[in-house]
């Protein structure tokens, strides 16, 4: 948060529309009253002052919200030079989307035969779409489809009888620039598109239960009175450690009886001046180690497999830990669900027994070609879409997405191997391109 106020304070008021809260609700508010309390000065700014702030993409961004391009009969852009006009639409009825164009000069339709047509298309990143024009009827087609993102810079070049019309125009949507220093500010986090090996999951629900191999129960070798007791109900005791005296009813003589493990002592079944009679004194549970009694529904039961790696969480989702499935129980419980046992490593004493669980079981490893963290995904329009970072520029991917597991989702299609996008964060790149009010240019 200082690091943004630092960058409000040192960036001319033009600058402020980056510097932006996020869904965090302390954050926002601290923006919005930095913003608020901007305000008053950017009204101070003359208009030169405030267009010399602006960065190139600012300006296209401004006139994206002006008044929409003068439009023909057939809803297309209109491009006029002289007496001669072009009607430029994206055609998508039936079709892929694609260019189609109708010309006319003096107010009169010219043959699609008697126009010379291309059209560039300037990507985010410098790819070309070079898009030829053949006749279609009354009008002129395009050969190539134009895929999504439609957002370029058109580049017009139509010749007829003789003559060349030139036009360039932005055409953005689902773009914004972030500085840089802003962008780290703001924790955008970005990491590369490739290939991972995605880890398919089931969530279950279970109980921590105490490890009965690591549990003792001590009892007197020889029978006789107990003379003292040193450790208390709840007390932790090491391995060899005394834990009563005991004087044998044969020998009179007095012995020892030491704890056989470490661990806590959760029963405690003796008082001095008793009679040992053959009965369980002492229980001592070493809880370095618990299992984790998982419930596994029939749907999911031939999924698991014995080793299988699980992931562990608390009830509070605080703690998570890892183990491997050790058994799968033979027999189902009353709701039919079977028992799954998972061996768990608790020497930090983060897993209470007794306490609830969520896990996760892993049911398979499949690796793709192209994935992307599911934390950078978000809504745009009709579509599922990652940021692309170029430089300082984002713009949005539309994906064709297949297995999502964990944190990945696999990409089909819509985005480059090798693509730099926000993985982190994105819904602020979101925002501020809905702030922008770029439109759909069909």
């Amino acid at each position: 948060m200082n690091n943004i106020i630092k960058y409000a304070l040192a960036h001319p008021c033009a600058s402020l529309h980056k510097v932006f809260c996020s869904q965090n609700s302390t954050r926002a508010i601290c923006i919005s009253l930095l913003i608020a309390a901007f305000l008053t000065a950017c009204d101070g700014l003359n208009s030169e002052q405030a267009m010399s702030s602006k960065s190139a993409h600012g300006e296209a961004a401004l006139s994206a919200q002006e008044a929409e391009p003068e439009k023909g009969p057939r809803n297309g852009r209109l491009l006029k030079d002289g007496d001669f006009i072009l009607e430029l639409a994206i055609f998508e009825t039936g079709v892929p989307p694609e260019f189609r164009a109708w010309a006319t000069k003096k107010g009169q339709a010219l043959s699609p035969n008697d126009v010379d047509l291309n059209i560039k298309l300037t990507r985010l990143g410098g790819t070309v779409d070079d898009i030829n024009f053949a006749p279609q009827g009354d009008a002129m087609r395009g050969d190539t489809v134009i895929y999504e993102p439609h957002s370029f810079v058109v580049t017009i070049n139509a010749t007829h009888d003789g003559a060349t019309h030139t036009w360039e125009y932005d055409n953005f949507e689902g773009r914004t620039l972030i500085e840089t220093a802003v962008a780290e500010a703001l924790e955008i986090k970005t990491m590369t598109a490739g290939p991972v090996v995605m880890q398919e999951t089931i969530s279950v629900y279970g109980q921590i239960k105490p490890n009965s191999e690591q549990l003792s129960k001590v009892s007197a070798r020889f029978e006789g009175v107990i003379k003292s007791v040193l450790p208390s109900l709840g007390d932790k005791v090491r391995k060899g450690q005394k834990l009563a005296t005991v004087e044998s009813n044969e020998s009179l003589k007095l012995y020892n009886i030491s704890a056989p493990i470490s661990g806590v002592v959760t029963q405690r079944n003796a008082n001095a001046g008793e009679q040992t009679n053959g009965r369980q004194l002492f229980t001592i549970l070493d809880t370095s180690s618990v299992w984790a009694d998982l419930s596994v529904f029939p749907g999911d039961r031939a999924q698991v497999k014995v080793g299988a790696p699980v992931t562990v969480v608390d009830a509070a989702g605080k703690e998570s830990i890892t183990g491997k499935v050790s058994r799968i129980d033979v027999m189902a419980q009353a709701n039919q669900s079977v028992n799954v046992r998972v061996v768990l490593d608790n020497k930090a004493g983060l897993l209470l027994p007794g306490s609830f669980v969520t896990a996760q079981i892993e049911v398979a490893k499949r690796p793709v070609s192209l994935a992307v963290k599911r934390t950078g995904l978000q809504a745009f329009r009709d579509f599922t879409v990652v940021y692309a970072q170029i430089g300082e520029e984002y713009e949005v991917r539309m994906l064709e997405l297949g297995l999502q597991a964990g944190e990945w989702a696999e990409v089909l299609g819509g985005l480059e191997p090798g693509t730099r996008y926000v993985s982190e964060n994105s819904y602020v790149i979101k925002a501020d391109i809905e702030k922008s009010g770029a439109a759909h240019d069909h």
